[in-house]
């Protein structure tokens, strides 16, 4: 399964959930995974960054290096740091640590991504064998096809299918600026899509997007719970993986490939 996030409401810098996310607010760990996915036969879990500083990076590392199930970490570093390479390089020694995540959908500029003085810590990326996970919205896709090109040796995952406006029930432009990126070799999780809707709206009503996401993706699309955030849509961890299995089934996607070893494939494993 690839994205889930734990956190510490205690862990210093800690900055989100805040009290209102009201459902989420309160620590999350292994053992609350295994109670809301105990009838779900996981194999291994790719944990997820939540917060921007090296502080949740090291406790998740940490956590990890105690929690079997987790078979990869996606950190976060300050790209834009001049200290940004040596720091990549130090959490590149940890073999649990697969891929980094900045946090672009909470930064105002669209093209923040493209700024010159990224370029050592995405060279660093590039170096050590790290993947990217691109946390955006549909503002930041043009940018994202174009950060692609500029560096097509870094592996790329678009989260949560950059948030498409499900709630809206609209496709354009986050059908066509989505399918650059696919046609450019980038992978996609399917996740997140559901806190996207509108209250009340049924899961049946993401198959227009799923089902572009598989014409668009194919092998290249992987699933993921988005759990706990997920908890906000009001859906569990089964219920979410029900449902997402089902309009798997209607898209004629590769369960075991959409389910397991595309991530995989992704980050390594």
């Amino acid at each position: 399964m690839s994205h889930l996030h734990f956190w510490s409401l205690a862990t210093p810098g800690n900055m989100w959930p805040t009290p209102d996310e009201a459902a989420i607010h309160r620590d999350f760990g292994p053992a609350d995974l295994h109670a809301a996915a105990r009838d779900v036969p996981l194999d291994g879990v790719v944990l997820v960054q939540s917060q921007p500083n090296d502080t949740d990076t090291d406790w998740m590392l940490a956590l990890a290096a105690d929690e079997p199930l987790v078979r990869a970490v996606v950190g976060w570093v300050d790209l834009a740091d001049p200290a940004a390479p040596g720091r990549i390089a130090a959490l590149a020694a940890n073999p649990l640590l697969r891929g980094l995540r900045p946090m672009l959908q909470g930064i105002e500029d669209s093209d923040w991504l493209l700024g010159d003085a990224l370029t050592p810590a995405i060279r660093a990326m590039i170096d050590h064998g790290l993947r990217f996970d691109a946390l955006v919205q549909p503002r930041h896709l043009p940018m994202l096809a174009r950060f692609a090109a500029r560096w097509p040796d870094l592996p790329i995952v678009i989260d949560h299918a950059a948030k498409p406006p499900a709630a809206r029930g609209t496709l354009e432009p986050w059908r066509s600026d989505i399918a650059r990126l696919g046609q450019a070799g980038a992978y996609c999780k399917l996740s997140g899509l559901r806190t996207e809707q509108a209250p009340g709206q049924s899961s049946d009503d993401l198959f227009p997007y799923v089902d572009h996401l598989a014409a668009t993706f194919g092998d290249r699309l992987m699933w993921g719970s988005d759990w706990p955030v997920l908890t906000l849509s009001g859906d569990g961890y089964g219920r979410w993986l029900a449902d997402a299995r089902r309009l798997a089934q209607r898209c004629g996607l590769n369960e075991e490939r959409l389910f397991s070893t595309c991530a995989a494939e992704f980050y390594g494993l």
